[in-house]
C-alpha cells in the first residue's frame, strides 16, 4: 500500500481518465497529488519532463495523459498519433526512471489487440495477428508504452503496470465533433440534431460558443451553421451516422476505469502479473466489464436518453472498423476488481452531465 503523504503524479489530470483517477485518489484520503495542464507543461518536450521531475520528485506517477481520438482522426492524423504518444511515454517513463519513481501505472487501450483476435480478448492475444488499419499507429505506440514499461521492470526492478482499459466515457469527456470517441460523439450530435428538428437556434449557438467546431462560428448566419452541421450528419430531421451500425463495442464508465487503476496501482505489484514463464510478456491487465453492445443499440439507447425524435440513417460507405473487440477480463477479476455502473445508467449520467456543463 502506498503511504498517504506520498506525492502521485497524475499526467493528464483535467482529461477524462485522469481527472476521474485523480477525483478517486482524493477519496481514498491522497491529497498530496502533482498536476499540471498542457499550458504549464508539455510532455513532448524532453528537456520541460525532466526540469518537472527535477522541481516535483513525485514518488509514484499515473500516465493517463495521451493523444487520442475517434475513428476519423486515427484515420486523418497517423503520425501524430503515434509520434506524439510515442514522445509522451518515453519522456514521462524516463524521467520516472531516472528519477527514482519506483510505483508508475501507465494507461494504454484494447486497440492494442490484433483485428481478428479471438474473442473475448485476453491479454496472451498481444501481437499474435495484424492490428486494426485505421488505428495501427496509436496501438503500436501503446504496446511500446506497456512494452517499455515491463522492461524496466525486468532489467531494473521497477514496479510499472499498464493496464488496457476498454472504449471509456465519462465526466470530462471529449465533445469535439471532428476527433472524439463515439459515445461522446453520438450523444452531441443527438443532442444537435434534436435542437435542429425542434427549430431551437439560440441552443445550438450556445452549443457551439462553449464548444466550438473549426468549421463555422457561434454567430454565423444560421443557414451556415445549419451547413456546418450537416457535414457531420446533423439534419433537418436525420442523423446520419458512420458505418453499419452493425460492430460490437464495450463501454467502461470512466469513474469505474479511475477506480479499477487506483486499486491497482495500491494493491498490485509487478510479480503478482508476470507470471511463472521464463519469457516474461503480457504482464498487463485488461479493464472492461465483460460486456458488449451493437453500435446501433447504443445509438438507440442514446436517441433515447437525449430525446431525439428524428431519424437515424447509417452511411455504410465509411468504416466500421474492427467489428468485435470484447475483453476477457478474468485476470482483473481474480484480482479483485469488478465493474459498477451499467451502460443505461451510464449514457443518462453523461448526457445530464454534457447539459450541466455549459
Amino acid at each position: 500500500m502506498i503511504n498517504k503523504d506520498a506525492k502521485i503524479y497524475v499526467a493528464g489530470h483535467r482529461g477524462l481518465v485522469g481527472s476521474a483517477i485523480w477525483n478517486n485518489l482524493k477519496k481514498r484520503g491522497y491529497n498530496n497529488l502533482v498536476g499540471r495542464t498542457h499550458a504549464e507543461l508539455d510532455l513532448l518536450d524532453g528537456a520541460a519532463v525532466k526540469q518537472f521531475f527535477d522541481e516535483e520528485r513525485p514518488d509514484c506517477v499515473v500516465l493517463a495523459a495521451a493523444h487520442v481520438g475517434g475513428i476519423m482522426a486515427n484515420s486523418l492524423y497517423r503520425a501524430d498519433f503515434i509520434y506524439q504518444n510515442l514522445q509522451i511515454q518515453q519522456n514521462v517513463i524516463g524521467e520516472a526512471y531516472r528519477h527514482g519513481v519506483k510505483k508508475l501505472l501507465f494507461l494504454g487501450s484494447t486497440c492494442i489487440y490484433p483485428r481478428e483476435a479471438p474473442q473475448p480478448i485476453t491479454e496472451d492475444a498481444l501481437l499474435t495477428s495484424p492490428l486494426e488499419y485505421t488505428n495501427e499507429p496509436y496501438a503500436i505506440a501503446k504496446i511500446a508504452g506497456l512494452k517499455l514499461c515491463e522492461s524496466f521492470n525486468l532489467q531494473y526492478g521497477t514496479d510499472y503496470i499498464a493496464v488496457m482499459p476498454t472504449n471509456l466515457y465519462g465526466p470530462n469527456d471529449n465533445f469535439h465533433l471532428e476527433n472524439s470517441h463515439v459515445l461522446p460523439a453520438m450523444i452531441r450530435k443527438m443532442h444537435l440534431a434534436r435542437l435542429l428538428m425542434e427549430g431551437d437556434e439560440e441552443g445550438i449557438r450556445a452549443d457551439l460558443a462553449l464548444r466550438p467546431i473549426s468549421t463555422v462560428s457561434a454567430d454565423a448566419p444560421f443557414d451556415e451553421i445549419r451547413e456546418a452541421l450537416s457535414k457531420f450528419g446533423i439534419t433537418n430531421n436525420t442523423l446520419h451516422l458512420w458505418g453499419s451500425g452493425k460492430p460490437l463495442r464495450e463501454f467502461l464508465w470512466s469513474e469505474d476505469m479511475a477506480d479499477a487503476s487506483v486499486y491497482i496501482l495500491l494493491n498490485i505489484d509487478f510479480n503478482q502479473v508476470k507470471g511463472n514463464d521464463p519469457q516474461v510478456r503480457n504482464c498487463h491487465i485488461n479493464i472492461g466489464t465483460g460486456k458488449e453492445l451493437t453500435i446501433a443499440e447504443l445509438a438507440y439507447k442514446i436517441k433515447d436518453a437525449v430525446g431525439y425524435k428524428g431519424i437515424i440513417e447509417w452511411d455504410s460507405s465509411k468504416p466500421d472498423g474492427t467489428m468485435r473487440k470484447l475483453c476477457d477480463v478474468s485476470k482483473l477479476h481474480s484480482l479483485g476488481w469488478h465493474h459498477t455502473v451499467e451502460i443505461d445508467d451510464g449514457i443518462k449520467r453523461l448526457y445530464s452531465w454534457y447539459l450541466t456543463h455549459r
